[in-house]
């Protein structure tokens, strides 16, 4: 399902400065489309963007209502990609609630504007996660609206910046034995620059509107089985010792006590009980004339798809 892009169409990005945001405007520019905005607090946080054509980076804020409107009245279509994976229950219902019903009362009042907006697989108002049920009351705000909508619920995604595959990398190099908690959990994971070329083609594609799609790579793999393929692409695959739950709990309670961000938290086991995989009864990448690849077979064409590479030098250096 490709379009070509319109020229006119002016587009902005909320969350255009993250890992996904950025493939996701490299592609843009790619296919054609020269005037994207992305809103940010900092300047400096989309750095990256600045070198491409038709980009345009905005210092602004989205707290306040009526910066809002302005922003998205300048836009014809408005693309959500803002998202925590951490955090408190009233984090996650600023960050995925409050804030989609903001952004659809902004595109109402800016005369109704198509809004695409990234979800997550396995979002459900029972889920058994505060991360998974504050996505799916984000979605409901989305389709009660009466604006040209598109859904995306993307599993797990990889790529050269993520902090999924890498930080496993990373801490097979540092650890002889590697802890697991939540070895079982099943995820479908996803490449970055395909997830990128899915939100580029909802952007215009024809009879999407109102519809729900599910990004998803080819291979569906435990949680053990990605930290060993992450360690085997680095030639330094430790033992992967799956934790009981009682363990994996305290694990994740011990970490979430850790200064930062913690690496686990026990909302996140909570959100691994649910299955990260496509459920069938939604159209997918394919419907979008995407043929998705594979962890593996990523890395056999483009190597630099994650940053093991540097790894693998740090190892041998």
């Amino acid at each position: 399902m490709k379009t070509t892009p319109d020229p006119d169409t002016r587009l902005l990005i909320f969350g255009g400065s993250g890992f996904v945001g950025r493939a996701l405007c490299r592609q843009l520019v790619a296919a054609g489309f020269d005037r994207i905005i992305v809103p940010t607090r900092r300047r400096a946080h989309a750095r990256a963007l600045n070198v491409l054509p038709g980009v345009t980076v905005l210092e602004a804020s989205i707290q306040d209502d009526a910066g809002l409107r302005t922003l998205v009245s300048q836009a014809d279509v408005v693309l959500n990609l803002i998202a925590i994976l951490q955090g408190s229950e009233t984090a996650f219902e600023a960050a995925h609630v409050h804030w989609p019903r903001r952004l659809v009362q902004a595109c109402e009042a800016a005369g109704g504007r198509r809004l695409v907006h990234v979800s997550a697989l396995g979002v459900a108002e029972d889920a058994p996660s505060r991360y998974l049920r504050s996505k799916a009351r984000g979605e409901a705000v989305i389709r009660a609206s009466g604006l040209d909508w598109r859904l995306l619920r993307p599993s797990v995604i990889f790529g050269a910046e993520d902090r999924f595959l890498n930080l496993f990398a990373e801490l097979q190099q540092s650890f002889p034995v590697l802890p697991l908690a939540g070895a079982k959990a099943q995820f479908q994971p996803v490449w970055v620059e395909d997830v990128a070329t899915a939100l580029c083609r909802l952007i215009e594609a024809p009879g999407a509107a109102g519809q729900v799609f599910e990004a998803t790579g080819p291979q569906v793999l435990s949680l053990r089985e990605l930290v060993q393929l992450s360690g085997r692409l680095l030639s330094r695959e430790r033992p992967v010792v799956p934790l009981p739950a009682a363990l994996a709990w305290l694990q994740a309670l011990f970490m979430e006590c850790l200064p930062g961000e913690p690496l686990m938290s026990r909302d996140n086991l909570a959100s691994m009980q649910v299955p990260n995989i496509a459920g069938g009864r939604l159209p997918g990448l394919k419907a979008l004339g995407i043929q998705p690849r594979s962890v593996a077979g990523v890395l056999d064409v483009q190597p630099r798809a994650l940053r093991l590479d540097d790894w693998r030098r740090r190892v041998r250096g």
